[in-house]
């Protein structure tokens, strides 16, 4: 399990590297989005990776490491979002986004420690395409709770599904051998 702490947080490292470098190059301007709309960002993102994975080419020459990142980091928005209240301002610091990100960074990598260990690391035996499609399914559990108005009657909210995309993103980033 050490293993998987220590690659879970360089891949943490790399992703956070890049969202403090475009909130200070672009703002706090994500604060504008509404879940819903941050829901679709994520889903734009795996849609793309699982037709990368499919059609083994690229004509915009982004690649699906840097979309797995993007999984990540609108995942995080989202639970930055989903805490956030009406007084909170909608410019925000790179010293407090800092200290968001990492608080909810690691609420997320406790929960994977605790899942991890039930599931005794079955992700490790994965396939990269299967996180993918969990990625995509949780999108539309995500979907259908906020057409629901964030209603469920038996099935957790959309904190739990964001926060379980985020580490089946990283999942996926540790076997592609991002460090």
């Amino acid at each position: 399990m050490s293993n998987t702490l220590a690659e879970y947080e360089a891949v943490i490292k790399v992703c956070k590297e890049l969202f403090i470098k475009k909130t200070r190059d672009y703002g706090t301007a994500w604060r504008i989005l509404r879940p819903s709309s941050i829901t679709d960002q994520i889903f734009i993102k795996a849609q793309r990776i699982r037709t990368l994975e499919e059609k083994k080419v690229s004509k915009v020459g982004d690649d699906i490491i840097g979309e797995y990142i993007g999984i990540v980091n609108y995942c995080l928005i989202a639970l930055m979002q989903l805490e956030s209240g009406p007084d909170t301002p909608t410019e925000l610091s790179p010293e407090h986004v800092s200290q968001l990100f990492d608080e909810h960074s690691i609420a997320t990598r406790e929960l994977m420690l605790a899942k991890n260990h039930d599931y005794g690391e079955a992700w490790r035996d994965m396939r990269i395409s299967s996180l993918t499609d969990l990625i995509l399914m949780k999108l539309l559990r995500v979907k259908q709770i906020e057409d629901n108005q964030g209603q469920t009657v038996a099935s957790e909210g959309v904190k739990a599904n964001y926060q379980d995309m985020l580490n089946y993103a990283v999942f996926a980033l540790i076997k592609m051998g991002i460090k």
